[in-house]
C-alpha cells in the first residue's frame, strides 16, 4: 500500500512540528489565516467535534525529494530533516499550532486584512453553558493582553496570570503544558470551592476534549511515486469541496413524504430556488445572491419565530434566531415553504432600500452577508419597516456595519443578533450592539484602495446616495439608470501619470480619497491628463461655463480649486498660471480637504464620529497588500 490511514493526537501534532518532524514542502504557499478563522477552528476543537483529514508524506523515498520548510511560527535548527511533509491541513495545522502550542502569540490579520497579534483564552463560565455559541467562548486579545472599553467585548485585561483567574479565562497557549497549567489552575480556584467545581468540569469537557483530541491523518509512504504525490497534491488542493447546506437540503426536502402525499411529488429545491433568481432579476444588486444566503435568511426569520415565545427573552442576550449550519440543516420543509415567499417580498424591499442608499449593482454592494439579515428584519417588521423612524435606524444599522467593517468573517452570532436588536430598536428597544460599538478610524481612508473593502464601495455608494453628478453628463445626478446606462465607475481625481511625475504616494494615490464615480465619457476624457488641463476640456465637452463645472465637481465633496491649480493656503486666494504651479502641495491640500468631506459623510451615515488619526494611525503597511484597483 502507498498509504496508510490512522488517527494521530493532537498533541503528539504539536510536537512533531516543534521539533521538525513535520515540515512543509517548500511549493506550499504561505499560511494566513484570520483572527475568526482561528476562533472558529479552536471552537471546533473544544468542542471535540471533527476538522477534516489531514495528508502527510513520508520523507526518504527516491521519488519524492522535496525541499522542506517548518511551519510558520516554529522555531527548529536550521537544516532539521523532516520525517513527514504535511500535504494537506497546512492552514489548520499552523493556526493549532501558534495558537496552543508556540508560546507566542498569533500573527493574523482581521477580515479587512489588516495585521493583528493575538492571544487566545477560554472564557470558563461560556464555555460550560450549553446554550451559548462556543466562538463566543473564544476570547482573542492583542499582544499587551489587554482589550480597550471600545472593543466588542468591552474592556478586558488579562495582561497577568492574576487577572487571568479573575476574570476566568484560561490561556489556550498552556494546554500542553501541564506544570504551567496546574500552577494557573491553582491559582484560578484559590480557596474557593465553586471555582473548584467549575474547573473540575472545565477540566473534564473542553480541555480534555483538546488534550484527546486525534485527527485523521492519510499517511503517504515514502514509496509513493512523485508523480502520485503531485496529482494528490494537486486534487486535495483544487478539487477538495464540501457539500454546502443547499445541497444537503436538497436531497432531505426530495425525501419528504407528507409533501408527496399532497402533492404527488418530490419538492425539488434547485427548481424553487431557480423560480427564486428569476423572481429577483430584474434587480442588479441581488444578482450574486447565492442560495445559501437565501437559506439563512429563511432559518433566520423561521428560527427567530419559534423560539420567540419563551418568557424573559432578551434580544441582548442569548439569540433566539439562528443560522448555523446544524439550523438550517434541521430547517423543516414547512417552514421553508411558509417563509421563502415572505423573504422573497423582503429581497424586493431591500432591493429598493439599497438603491436609495446609493448602490446599484452587485459588484458595488459592500457585503452580500447584509443581505440575509436585511432582508429578515423587512420579513419580521413587516409594514413597520416603512415608517420614516424604521428606515432611520435601519439605514444608521446597514451603514455601521459597513463601515464598522462587521460582516466579513464568521457570521452565526452576528446575523441573529442584529437580527433581533434591530427590530427590539425599531420598536423602541435600546440600540443595537451593532451600532453602539462601530467605530471608523479616520486613518483608514488612506488605506482603502479597492473593492476587496466593504467601507471602500460604501463610500462610492454614500457620494451617489448623496447627489454626486457627472461633470460631463449633467442632466441630474447619478441614479441607477445613469449608473447603468453610462457605465459609471470610480476614476483617479489626480491620475495615475500626473501622480507618479510629482511623486505622490501610491498609499494617497490609490485611495478612495482621490477617487468619484464619474461615467465612462468623463473618464475617457480626463484619461492621464493633469486636472488643470482635463478642466478645460470637460468645460469645451460640457459646454459649461468654468464656475458652473466648479459648482458640479463640488457635488462630489471636491474644492474645484485644487484642481486647477490654485492655492487657499496663506492668506487670501489667488488664482495661478495654469500648469506652471499644479503640484504636489495642490495635491496635498486636496486630499485633506476632500478626506474632511468624506468623514463628515461617513460620520453622518454612522451616527457618530470617527476615531482621530491620533488615536488609531494606520497605514497601508498594517494590511495585507492588495492590488489597486
Amino acid at each position: 500500500m502507498l498509504f496508510e490511514t490512522h488517527p494521530v493526537d493532537l498533541s503528539e501534532l504539536m510536537a512533531k512540528v516543534q521539533s521538525g518532524k513535520i515540515q512543509l514542502p517548500d511549493f506550499q504557499r504561505p499560511w494566513k489565516w484570520d483572527d475568526e478563522r482561528i476562533i472558529s477552528l479552536l471552537a471546533t476543537v473544544t468542542l471535540g467535534y471533527p476538522l477534516g483529514v489531514m495528508m502527510t508524506l513520508e520523507t526518504g523515498g527516491s521519488g519524492t525529494r522535496f525541499k522542506p520548510r517548518p511551519l510558520d511560527g516554529s522555531e527548529i535548527p536550521v537544516g532539521t530533516e523532516p520525517q513527514e511533509l504535511l500535504m494537506d491541513g497546512q492552514q489548520r495545522l499552523t493556526s493549532l499550532f501558534q495558537a496552543l502550542a508556540s508560546g507566542k502569540p498569533v500573527d493574523t490579520m482581521d477580515v479587512r486584512g489588516k495585521k493583528l497579534i493575538r492571544w487566545y483564552y477560554l472564557d470558563i463560565e461560556r464555555s460550560l453553558d450549553p446554550d451559548t455559541d462556543r466562538e463566543t467562548a473564544i476570547i482573542s486579545v492583542p499582544e499587551t493582553r489587554k482589550l480597550p472599553e471600545t472593543s466588542a467585548r468591552g474592556a478586558i485585561d488579562v495582561s497577568t496570570q492574576e487577572a487571568e483567574c479573575a476574570v476566568g479565562l484560561f490561556p489556550l497557549r498552556l494546554v500542553f503544558q501541564p506544570k504551567l497549567k496546574e500552577k494557573w489552575m491553582r491559582a484560578y480556584g484559590g480557596n474557593d470551592d465553586s471555582r473548584w467545581t467549575r474547573w473540575t468540569e472545565f477540566q473534564s469537557t473542553s480541555l480534555k476534549n483538546i488534550e484527546s483530541y486525534k485527527v485523521p491523518i492519510i499517511r503517504l509512504t515514502k514509496d509513493t511515486p512523485k508523480e502520485a504525490v503531485c496529482t494528490v497534491f494537486e486534487q486535495v488542493n483544487t478539487k477538495g469541496v464540501q457539500l454546502t447546506v443547499f445541497e444537503l437540503l436538497t436531497a432531505t426536502y426530495a425525501g419528504d413524504r407528507d409533501y408527496f402525499t399532497a402533492h404527488g411529488t418530490d419538492f425539488q429545491l434547485p427548481e424553487d430556488w431557480e423560480q427564486t433568481k428569476g423572481k429577483l432579476s430584474p434587480y442588479p444588486m441581488l444578482a450574486d445572491l447565492q442560495d445559501t444566503d437565501f437559506l439563512q435568511a429563511v432559518c433566520l426569520v423561521s428560527t427567530y419565530h419559534q423560539r420567540r415565545g419563551r418568557p424573559g427573552t432578551d434580544p441582548f442576550g442569548q439569540p433566539s434566531a439562528s443560522v448555523k449550519r446544524k439550523d438550517i440543516l434541521n430547517l423543516p420543509l414547512t417552514e421553508y415553504l411558509t417563509w421563502a415567499p415572505r423573504i422573497v417580498d423582503a429581497l424586493r424591499w431591500s432591493a429598493h432600500f439599497l438603491t436609495r442608499q446609493g448602490i446599484f449593482g452587485s459588484g458595488d454592494l459592500p457585503y452580500r452577508s447584509q443581505l440575509p439579515p436585511l432582508a429578515a428584519i423587512r420579513t419580521v417588521l413587516g409594514d413597520q419597516a416603512d415608517t420614516e423612524e424604521a428606515e432611520r435606524k435601519i439605514t444608521r444599522w446597514y451603514w455601521c456595519g459597513v463601515f464598522g467593517e462587521q460582516y466579513g468573517g464568521s457570521l452565526d452570532s452576528r446575523l441573529p443578533r442584529d437580527l433581533e436588536q434591530v427590530v427590539s430598536w425599531v420598536r423602541g428597544g435600546r440600540e443595537p450592539t451593532s451600532v453602539a460599538l462601530a467605530s471608523f478610524p479616520a486613518a483608514r481612508l488612506n488605506t482603502m484602495s479597492t473593492r476587496n473593502s466593504a467601507a471602500y464601495k460604501g463610500l462610492y455608494a454614500l457620494l451617489m446616495r448623496q447627489g454626486c453628478t457627472d461633470w460631463t453628463y449633467t442632466k441630474e445626478p447619478i441614479n441607477a439608470d445613469i449608473f447603468a446606462d453610462q457605465q459609471v465607475d470610480l476614476a483617479l481625481i489626480f491620475p495615475k501619470q500626473w501622480c507618479d511625475a510629482n511623486k505622490i504616494p501610491r498609499e494617497r494615490r490609490d485611495s478612495v480619497v482621490n477617487k468619484t464615480p464619474l461615467t465612462n465619457r468623463t473618464r475617457r476624457i480626463i484619461a492621464n491628463l493633469a486636472p488643470d488641463v482635463y478642466m478645460e476640456k470637460l468645460e469645451a465637452e460640457a459646454g459649461l461655463p468654468g464656475n458652473w463645472l466648479d459648482d458640479i465637481i463640488a457635488t462630489h465633496l471636491i474644492d474645484a480649486r485644487y484642481l486647477r491649480g490654485t492655492s487657499g493656503r496663506g492668506g487670501p486666494l489667488r488664482t495661478m498660471p495654469k500648469q506652471a504651479i499644479l503640484g504636489a502641495d495642490d495635491f496635498d491640500a486636496f486630499y485633506e480637504a476632500r478626506s474632511a468631506k468624506l468623514l463628515e459623510l461617513i460620520e453622518d451615515a454612522m451616527g457618530r464620529r470617527a476615531v482621530s488619526r491620533e488615536a488609531a494611525p494606520e497605514s497601508a503597511a498594517d494590511y495585507q497588500q492588495e492590488q489597486p484597483a
